[in-house]
């Protein structure tokens, strides 16, 4: 990726989150708001902030693409076809039923794919005022200052997060794991927000990461985080990390391999 705009891309991505994150703190005592399905919520901030990314971000760059997770006009839903322009996946708000009861654990995550690898991801905490930033081959930072994973060693003193789908119909497998890992690991955290969970893994505050039912948007941010602060990304089974498949482990990479243990354990049933 030598030859294309890296740090261009990273600062407009910047930007496109601090514009989403005013608007995601000014509808935080105004907003309106309905199930998408059972127990998935979605609010008017979610789309006026994604509004946001993609005004800023399509007129910056008129050639690339949209992913989001809000259905509006302009934005795609599926996985760009190969060969296609530098695309954007979006999450205008990770972590909605946060924001919707008032629980500062909610954030913007964008992500940028080119040629099929995440050359860019950029995750802000409107709450926390943390900014997390990456771009492929120029490092991980935080609020400006480098930062790298854990070097938390062994997953007996790991702190592991992850996510369950809203349905509690499709939440069996992620409890079973849930389950195994509460034997294996130091302490289990669920924050409600997959992309901060993800930020939090790159910054060291988490060893790792897995769930089985994410989004494009939910991860690809973080997942360029994590490769450029030093971790590992991968699907749950242990093969090459694709941000459109909807499971995914990210660690600090020292406890990679014992977790995989476990997670190819429960896939092979």
């Amino acid at each position: 990726m030598k030859d294309h705009p890296i740090r261009e891309w990273q600062l407009a991505a910047e930007e496109a989150a601090r514009r989403a994150a005013i608007i995601l703190e000014d509808w935080r005592t105004k907003f309106s708001v309905r199930e998408k399905s059972r127990a998935d919520l979605v609010t008017d901030a979610d789309y006026a902030a994604q509004k946001a990314v993609y005004s800023y971000l399509s007129d910056t760059f008129p050639s690339h693409l949209f992913v989001g997770e809000e259905d509006t006009p302009g934005v795609l839903k599926g996985k760009p076809a190969p060969g296609s322009p530098p695309t954007w996946i979006v999450d205008p708000l990770d972590g909605t039923a946060n924001y919707v009861h008032d629980v500062p654990c909610y954030c913007v995550s964008i992500g940028l794919m080119v040629d099929g690898q995440m050359a860019v991801g950029v995750i802000l905490d409107p709450r926390q005022n943390e900014l997390f930033s990456a771009g492929k081959g120029l490092g991980a930072t935080l609020n400006g200052k480098k930062m790298v994973v854990s070097t938390v060693g062994k997953l007996q003193n790991g702190l592991i997060s992850t996510g369950f789908p809203p349905n509690p119909d499709a939440q069996e497998r992620n409890l079973e794991m849930w389950r195994v890992y509460s034997f294996q690991a130091q302490a289990l955290r669920r924050t409600g927000s997959t992309a901060l969970n993800m930020a939090y893994v790159a910054c060291g505050r988490f060893d790792g990461y897995w769930a089985f039912d994410n989004y494009a948007w939910d991860v690809a941010a973080g997942a360029a985080l994590i490769q450029e602060a030093g971790g590992s990304v991968a699907r749950a089974d242990g093969s090459p990390v694709d941000v459109f498949q909807s499971d995914i482990l990210a660690t600090n990479g020292l406890i990679h391999e014992e977790m995989l243990v476990s997670l190819r354990s429960r896939m092979a049933k």
